[in-house]
């Protein structure tokens, strides 16, 4: 597992109340470890479908025949299972956010920790880099994805100083970023204020949160009555999205009430929050941040 340490292993499968005949889909496969885990619960006429839109993801498809890789964005679940023939399915996982193998690769732009070009695609073949963020957005569309997606409370001002540096030429790379945002990174919290500016960069570069609430709005229409939603967020943004969409099936206000007062939801929520213990944060610190939530299709 070089590639990706997949948190929460066995309890996002275990959500997933695994019939030996049915049909499964993770839908971020990365270096493969949650699906191999479904397959080792899968009988042999069990199905898998998983979903990367990351290219370097591809080489780790499995080899099993109840298998298939998908390598397209899982905000279009819904097209490419009935592509392949799957019309509803019994279960899906998803473990949301950036990978280690996305992190750890230098040239990808995702880590504080590198020197590198900006760019923080997880599909390197399409899409707007960091690069075009920082440097092309104007001023109140840079403090807004800031702001937005990072919660930075001088979201404004960090904008602004963005847009000034930038007209002394492109800002091409991590460093001559980190240096702009010197002002902004006091001691005691650099390390935080900058995961905060790369976050709300990434979630804009690849819509992130767009592609969450176009993919749960779907669930709902690819999940067999009885199936099971299991998903791990990493940030408040992420799981604020998972949680209100299990309790209400809406992102946004509530549920409209017939004449007896009772509204229909498509989900019912499975146990309480599960977070990793201590552990697993000792094996693997990216896992701290977990949130996994269980649901079960009405």
């Amino acid at each position: 597992m070089d590639y990706h340490n997949p948190v929460l292993l066995h309890h996002s499968v275990d959500g997933l109340a695994i019939i030996p005949d049915g049909v499964y889909v993770d839908v971020t496969f990365g270096g493969g470890g949650h699906s191999r885990e479904i397959l080792k619960r899968l009988g042999e006429k069990g199905k898998l479908f998983a979903f990367d839109q990351d290219r370097d993801a591809l080489e780790n498809k499995i080899d099993d025949d109840r298998f298939v890789l998908i390598s397209e964005n899982f905000r279009d679940i819904k097209r490419f299972l009935r592509f392949n023939g799957a019309n509803k399915v019994d279960g899906i996982l998803g473990d949301f956010g950036v990978s280690s193998h996305q992190f750890d690769v230098a040239e990808r732009g995702f880590s504080t920790r590198f020197e590198s070009d900006l760019d923080m695609r997880m599909d390197q073949n399409r899409g707007i880099s960091a690069f075009e963020v920082v440097n092309k957005y104007d001023e109140k569309d840079l403090g807004r994805v800031l702001l937005k997606y990072g919660e930075l409370r001088s979201a404004k001002k960090i904008a602004r100083t963005i847009i000034a540096k930038r007209k002394e030429g492109p800002i091409k790379t991590s460093g001559q970023l980190k240096e702009i945002l010197a002002p902004f990174l006091p001691a005691s919290r650099e390390h935080k204020v900058l995961a905060q500016v790369y976050q709300a960069i990434r979630i804009e570069v690849n819509q992130e949160l767009e592609a969450l609430r176009e993919f749960l709005q779907q669930t709902k229409e690819v999940l067999k009555s009885g199936g099971r939603l299991s998903l791990i967020s990493y940030h408040s943004l992420e799981d604020r999205l998972v949680k209100r969409y299990i309790r209400s099936g809406l992102f946004e206000g509530e549920p409209v009430k017939d004449v007896f007062g009772h509204f229909e939801v498509p989900f019912k929520k499975v146990g309480k929050l599960i977070v990793p213990d201590k552990k697993e944060i000792k094996q693997n610190s990216r896992a701290r941040s977990a949130k996994l939530r269980i649901a079960e299709k009405l």
